[in-house]
Order: structure tokens, then sequence, then C-alpha cells
């Protein structure tokens, strides 16, 4: 926002794609504390890892992937909880028209990223429900051939890679930890 490294959230892809990778700077967004599964208010966003030859890109490209480690902080964390292990996510909502972040996502969780064609699935969830009510469809398995899927992400890192990458970021979060005094 402030820092006027992007025009727009669009720009983001483009210029995290610029650079290979983020050259060991790892972004944390705990711009008013950090929520699941650390449940830190005192924690504060960082940038960490920052040499000469970090550039805006390599931010840039790091604060995207910041939202694929959040995520997988949290499905982690539910995982942990249910014993139930994600075979898929399916994504929609604005940034997932961002491809780098989607893939970005599948290699973190280690799981299979699907974005559907409609990436407003709320609206169209309650298009469909309408729908249903005034009987423009008879049933919910016929809403199931009205649905389709614009891009399967595939994990496409090494076990090793992601797990140094998890590795930076957890140390990452915790130079995060009770920024400000309680």
């Amino acid at each position: 926002d402030e820092m006027r490294l992007i025009d727009s959230a669009e720009d983001s892809e483009y210029m995290a794609t610029k650079v290979p990778d983020s050259n060991g700077c790892y972004v944390v967004p705990a711009f008013t504390g950090l929520g699941a599964p650390y449940w830190n208010q005192y924690a504060r966003g960082v940038i960490v890892g920052i040499t000469r030859g970090v550039n805006k890109y390599h931010i840039i490209r790091a604060t995207l992937e910041s939202i694929a480690y959040e995520t997988s902080d949290v499905l982690s964390a539910m995982e942990k909880d249910s014993g139930v292990k994600l075979s898929e996510l399916k994504v929609d909502g604005g940034a997932s028209a961002n491809n780098f972040l989607m893939q970005t996502q599948a290699d973190i969780i280690n799981a299979t990223v699907v974005r559907p064609d409609c990436l407003e699935s709320t609206a169209m969830g309650a298009a469909f429900l309408a729908g249903l009510a005034v009987g423009y469809w008879s049933s919910r398995d016929e809403l199931r051939t009205v649905l389709s899927i614009d891009k399967v992400y595939k994990p496409a890192i090494t076990e090793e890679e992601r797990t140094k990458r998890l590795e930076g970021w957890n140390k990452a979060v915790g130079r995060s930890f009770d920024w400000v005094e309680k």
C-alpha cells in the first residue's frame, strides 16, 4: 500500500516472476498481529533476509509467497487437529487469479490446487441457491454440471526445497513475535 512497490494487485504476478526466487527474503505480513495458528496480537510485520542483492522484485515475490506460507500454517494446524490429510485445495477470490501465487501454494502445501472458471464462488453459490429456490435447477446434482475448472496446479518442487523454504518462513515468523509491548 504505502510502499508503492506495485500500482495494482495484477502487477504483482508479473513482478514476482522477474526473479527466480526471493533471494532469501521473507515477508511476514503481521500488520495487526498474527492470527491462526499463532494467535500473537503483539507480532508485527517484518521483512527479513535483506541483502544488497535483494530488490523490489524479490520483496514482491516474498510477499506473495507469504500468502502461501500462511495458508500452509493454517492447513497444517487443521490437519493436526482433524487427522485428515489435505489432498486438494479449491480456491476462489481475487488472489486466485494470480498464477504465480497458485503454483506457489501447490508447492508449499504439497497438494493440488484447483481454480474454477468463476472466481467469485460466494456470489455463484447465492445464485445457485436462488435458482434452486425458484425451480431454475431441479437438484444440487444438476449444479455439478454447471461448475467448470479453469486450471489445476500440481506441486513442482522437491521435498528438500519445500522444507528449506518452510524453515526460513518459520524463522521469519519467529522474528515477528511480540514486537510491540504487551
